[in-house]
């Protein structure tokens, strides 16, 4: 028998009858859906996957197909509600983040559509698309009118049009189940930030709205950053990590606008973690500032932090700080950092945890973590680090000296703690006279009672 192939027509009618004997066959219906759009009957591709969806509300190929048929008609904005929301939502598809990149590319956000089509391709290779890495303008010459986003006529002008924080913009990957311990930070973090995003209209109720800042200090190579990043992962949030160099400028007055700009991009790009390492030298006490311009930038600071212009629904402000007692006390009215949590040295179990995601995916035999923790006091993250790294560089040297490699093992680490000290001794020896001679309100309780001293 010669075999033939269903027209366009042909494929439908019989996917519409074979639906007909069973109409809450979701897969069957996604794909005549899918049938539709791929030949540009997007109309009623739509309705298809919204019966599909009606019998599979959470199903996130549908949600995608129902938002590409939105797209294939001009629909936009019904598309990028749909899309927005599964960006927020864990385990999104890769191809999620290629159909909002389209879309932003629509709405001239380029540099943003530059992001999201990086993450997409980060995630699955296959969806590489050189016409539309094209129009981003990615691996683009300098000749090009386009390139990473940013339009070429706006680099020749005297003003910068391109925002200052787009490159710094990331989707992280890591969650909670990457960070070791601090489950009471956890915690905290979760009340503040992620039940509120969950949970929007419970908390509305009491009149709570989504968004706020948490404070963290505490001694050096302790996790702050990586809990910052692996919070944007728990709620799959946009994530900008700001340093000083990234805000302060010679010129008067430019500080306080690119600041302001660091927070107008993450309003328009919510949710998005907005993270500021080593804030008191942002924030430093303005009655100790010898320069009016650093109390200015002070002010605006404060003022981006209330939202007074702007609302600050869905932006969510981490801070880290190893040096709290020098940051200006208004940071800590409410509605600014009005969670302030130390991050102390890993404990026991904490360290145990450490070592093993250190250790994840190297050659080890039988490695008794908590032996190691144990032989660790004090150790911050960053040390124990060390002493992975120090314990990886003497099992190479054996192995180019033998030619024989062997794993790693519980003496090894021992041994390579033994030769470091923790660095968080230092801290704790200034932050033991603030804890116990400026402590407004007991602010640093937590410190005299991680050191015993009440």
């Amino acid at each position: 028998m010669r075999g033939f192939i269903l027209s366009g027509d042909d494929s439908v009618r019989a996917l519409r009858d074979a639906l007909a004997h069973s109409p809450d066959n979701v897969p069957l219906r996604k794909h005549l859906a899918e049938t539709l759009l791929a030949f540009g009957r997007a109309e009623e591709a739509e309705e298809e996957f919204r019966q599909a969806l009606a019998r599979d509300r959470d199903n996130f190929e549908l949600k995608l197909g129902l938002a590409r048929a939105f797209h294939q008609q001009g629909k936009s904005s019904h598309a990028i509600v749909i899309v927005e929301e599964m960006i927020r939502q864990r385990d999104t598809p890769a191809a999620a983040y290629l159909l909002h990149s389209r879309l932003l590319l629509q709405q001239g956000d380029v540099e943003f559509a530059v992001s999201e089509y990086r993450q997409a391709v980060r995630e699955d290779d296959s969806l590489r698309d050189d016409e539309l890495a094209a129009e981003l303008g990615i691996d683009a010459d300098e000749s090009s009118e386009v390139v990473d986003g940013k339009v070429r006529a706006g680099w020749d002008s005297d003003e910068e049009t391109s925002s200052p924080v787009a490159n710094s913009f990331e989707r992280p990957t890591i969650n909670f189940s990457s960070v070791g311990g601090m489950d009471t930070l956890k915690e905290e973090i979760r009340m503040k930030i992620i039940y509120p995003m969950q949970h929007r209209e419970m908390f509305a109720s009491y009149g709570k709205t989504i968004g706020g800042g948490i404070l963290m200090y505490g001694p050096p190579g302790c996790g702050k950053t990586h809990i910052a990043r692996a919070t944007a992962g728990e709620i799959r949030a946009g994530f900008v990590c700001i340093g000083i160099n990234d805000v302060l400028d010679m010129w008067i007055g430019n500080s306080e606008k690119k600041l302001h700009e660091l927070f107008e991009y993450a309003r328009s790009h919510q949710p998005c973690v907005l993270f500021f390492d080593e804030v008191d030298a942002l924030g430093a006490s303005r009655t100790d500032m010898k320069t009016s311009a650093s109390r200015h930038l002070v002010n605006q600071f404060l003022a981006e932090l209330d939202g007074a212009k702007s609302s600050n629904e869905g932006v969510l402000i981490l801070a880290a700080t190893n040096a709290p007692w020098h940051l200006d006390s208004a940071f800590r009215r409410p509605g600014r950092f009005d969670r302030i949590l130390f991050v102390p040295p890993p404990d026991e179990p904490a360290r145990a945890d450490i070592l093993r995601l250190q250790l994840t995916g190297k050659p080890v035999q039988e490695i008794d973590h908590l032996q190691v923790a144990r032989k660790t006091k004090d150790f911050s993250g960053a040390d124990l680090k060390a002493v992975v790294d120090q314990t990886i560089e003497k099992k190479l040297h054996e192995a180019m000296r033998t030619g024989k490699p062997l794993p790693i093992v519980t003496k090894d680490l021992i041994a390579a703690a033994g030769g470091l000290r923790p660095s968080t001794k230092e801290w704790f020896a200034s932050a033991r006279n603030y804890a116990l001679y400026s402590n407004q309100g007991g602010l640093y309780d937590d410190i005299l009672k991680y050191l015993k001293l009440t």
